[in-house]
């Protein structure tokens, strides 16, 4: 089984996002977080989380990139508490039962992006069509050679179908997944 964990390969996430998350939690898409916010309406520092941010599980935090990693069982039923009693006391869902629901639809989307090698970072682009939320998510692939020490050695081999034309994140190639 594999599960996204959050990674920083630079500080920026720190001056990026109002809380940034911390490197090596689990990690979750994280649009639910906007659903009772009008995207078109949010600015600065929360704008750059809708667009680009996945969500800490733990720090409720935002992390531009998240990885690919091994993960047991019993790692997936704890994120899955983890994130239901998240979304109880921060979300505020109406009981355990409702957020645990909640939190396996999250989870078994994060799951769903694990198909590439483990380590692979994917990164994600939000936007709105049509008043509907749509997420595209990038696998970032190493140069021959290179290792996660440097935020721009990586180069994208995904393609997205609907890019965000206010996006200028060194005009990457980019091949989607859509949710």
């Amino acid at each position: 089984m594999k599960l996204l964990r959050t990674i920083a390969l630079d500080p920026s996430d720190t001056f990026v996002f109002d809380v940034a998350a911390v490197p090596g939690e689990w990690a979750v898409s994280g649009a639910f977080r906007f659903c009772d916010q009008d995207p078109a309406k949010l600015s600065g520092k929360a704008r750059a989380a809708f667009r680009s941010g996945f969500l800490g599980v733990q720090s409720w935090g935002w992390s531009t990139l998240a990885q690919i990693v091994p993960a047991t069982e019993d790692d997936c039923r704890a994120l899955i508490e983890l994130l239901a009693r998240q979304i109880v006391d921060r979300f505020g869902a109406p009981d355990i039962a409702t957020a645990r629901a909640a939190a396996e639809e999250e989870v078994a989307f994060a799951q769903s992006l694990c198909t590439h090698p483990i380590s692979a970072l994917i990164a994600v682009q939000r936007s709105v069509n049509d008043g509907e939320v749509r997420e595209a998510f990038r696998r970032l692939q190493l140069r021959k050679q290179e290792g996660h020490g440097r935020a721009f050695s990586f180069m994208e081999v995904e393609d997205d179908v609907e890019p965000d034309h206010d996006l200028h994140l060194a005009d990457l190639g980019r091949e989607p997944r859509h949710r």
